[in-house]
C-alpha cells in the first residue's frame, strides 16, 4: 500500500509541489523558494496543485485591488478631493491598492515563475504596502485628532505641508522596510533563521510587529483624545443649547464615538492575532496557525475603504457621479454629523 504524503502550501513550503514529489516539507510561510532537486520529474512535467488557502488569499488581493482602484481612481479625478484628508485616505487606498496586488503576484510567481527573485520581489512588495496601509491608518488617525485639536487654523498652509512631510516619511519608511529582503535580510541561505513568513528572517518579523504595537498603542492614545474632544464639545453644545440627554444631538455623538471604537476595534482584530503569532512563532509551527492569522490580517485592508473612503460624504458624491453621473438628493444635503469622525 502506497504512503499518502502531506500536501504542502506554497505559502508554508519552499515548494509547492514538494509532497507531490516527496520532498521534505517546511511550516514556514514561504513566498517562492521552490527546489525540485529530488523530484524524478523535471519541473515542467510536475504536477501543479493549488492550495486551497493561496486561492484564498488571491482571492482577498483581488477584491482589495478593486475596492481600492475605485478609491485611488475617484481621488485623483476629483479635483475637489485635494484637502489633506483625501490625501490620507488615497495614501491608504494606494498602500492597499498594491498589497492586494502584491498577494495576486504572489499567486502567480508561486505557481508560474517558481524562481528565487520573484519571491523576493512579491515579499518585498507585500511588506512595503502592508507596512504603507498601517502607516497611513496611522496618519489618518493624526489628522482627525489636529482637526478637532486645532479646529481654527485646520485648513492653513501648514497642515497642508505638515501632511505632505507624513506622506513622504511613511511611504519613505516602508519602501525600505519592503527592501529589506531583497537587499539581502532574508533566510534564503539559512532556513533555521526563518521565520513564520518565509523569506523574512525572525528578526525582520520581530521588528515589523514590534513596530505595529507601537503604533497601535499610539492610536489607542490618540482615539481616546479624540473621543474627550467630542464629548467636551458635545456637552459645550447641550449647555448652550439647553439639550437633554436625550436629544438627537446627544444620540449622534455616542454614534460617533461608537464608531470611533468599531474603528480601532476592526483594526486590533484583523492584524493583532497575526502579529503576537509572528513574535511567538517559528517556521516550526503547523502552517495552518499561520494561515488562519495571515488572512483575517489582510482582510483590513477589505474593510479599510468601507470605513474610510465610502462612509465620507464628497467621495460619496463624486462616486454616484463617476457610476451614474448623478447625485442623490439624500447623499447631496445629508449633514455632517459627529458619527462621521
Amino acid at each position: 500500500m502506497s504512503e499518502e504524503l502531506p500536501a504542502s502550501p506554497s505559502w508554508l513550503s519552499p515548494d509547492p509541489t514538494s509532497w507531490a514529489s516527496g520532498g521534505l516539507m517546511d511550516n514556514s510561510t514561504g513566498l517562492g523558494t521552490f527546489s525540485v532537486e529530488d523530484s524524478p520529474l523535471p519541473p515542467s512535467q510536475l504536477p501543479l496543485l493549488v492550495n486551497p488557502w493561496d486561492i484564498v488569499l488571491c482571492s482577498s488581493g483581488t477584491l482589495i485591488a478593486c475596492e481600492n482602484a475605485l478609491v485611488v481612481l475617484v481621488i485623483w479625478q476629483n479635483p475637489a478631493l485635494r484637502a489633506p484628508m483625501f490625501l490620507l485616505i488615497g495614501s491608504l487606498a494606494l498602500a492597499d491598492l498594491l498589497a492586494g496586488l502584491g498577494l495576486v503576484l504572489h499567486f502567480t510567481c508561486a505557481y508560474l515563475l517558481r524562481s528565487d527573485s520573484a519571491q523576493l520581489l512579491t515579499v518585498g512588495l507585500v511588506v512595503a504596502s502592508f507596512s504603507a496601509s498601517v502607516f497611513s491608518l496611522l496618519a489618518i488617525t493624526i489628522d482627525r485628532y489636529l482637526s478637532l485639536y486645532y479646529a481654527l487654523t485646520y485648513n492653513s498652509e501648514r497642515t497642508a505641508a505638515f501632511t505632505y512631510t507624513m506622506l513622504v516619511l511613511l511611504w519613505g519608511l516602508s519602501l525600505c522596510l519592503g527592501l529589506l529582503p531583497i537587499t539581502g535580510v532574508n533566510c534564503l541561505a539559512e532556513e533555521a533563521t526563518c521565520s513564520v513568513v518565509r523569506p523574512l528572517t525572525k528578526n525582520n518579523i520581530a521588528v515589523l510587529s514590534v513596530s505595529f504595537l507601537l503604533l497601535f498603542g499610539l492610536m489607542l492614545q490618540l482615539y481616546v483624545q479624540i473621543c474627550k474632544i467630542v464629548m467636551r464639545h458635545a456637552h459645550q453644545i447641550a449647555l448652550q443649547h439647553h439639550f437633554l440627554a436625550a436629544t438627537p444631538h446627544y444620540v449622534t455623538t455616542r454614534k460617533g464615538v461608537s464608531t470611533l471604537a468599531i474603528i480601532l476595534g476592526t483594526f486590533a482584530a484583523c492584524w493583532m492575532p497575526f502579529t503576537v503569532y509572528s513574535l511567538i512563532a517559528d517556521y516550526t509551527y503547523p502552517p495552518l496557525y499561520t494561515y488562519a492569522t495571515l488572512v483575517p490580517a489582510t482582510y483590513n485592508s477589505v474593510i479599510n475603504p468601507v470605513i474610510y473612503a465610502f462612509r465620507n460624504q464628497e467621495i460619496q458624491k463624486a462616486l454616484w457621479l463617476v457610476c451614474c453621473g448623478c447625485v442623490p438628493a439624500r447623499v447631496a444635503h445629508r449633514a455632517r454629523t459627529p458619527s462621521d469622525v
